[in-house]
């Protein structure tokens, strides 16, 4: 007994709905002093999503870093990257599917 096509249920990824909106991948290198031995500095790799020119998400986690945490900060480096592009998004103009 057929019951008809079965409906599939996806759900789309939160971090490509992100990219859609203008997110792009940023990766912080932080340098930090510890906190006992002050002459020394220590690397620290952020990852996440974020808008640029301002980094919400980044300036979000200096600013606890910078309250909650005892290594003062450095230096902070920054790379950003769109992963999806304008050009790189089409619409499908014919879908074809073979059984």
């Amino acid at each position: 007994m057929d019951n008809g096509p079965v409906k599939q249920t996806r759900s789309v990824s939160p971090d490509f709905i992100r990219q859609l909106a203008g997110y792009g991948l940023t990766t912080a290198e932080i340098l930090y002093r510890l906190p006992d031995h002050p002459r020394f500095l220590q690397t620290y790799i952020w990852q996440d999503y974020d808008v640029a020119p301002d980094f919400p998400t980044l300036m979000k986690f200096l600013t606890f870093w910078r309250d909650k945490l005892d290594g003062a900060l450095y230096s902070v480096q920054v790379a950003h990257e769109k992963l999806i592009r304008p050009a790189e998004i089409r619409t499908v103009s014919l879908e074809l599917r073979l059984h």
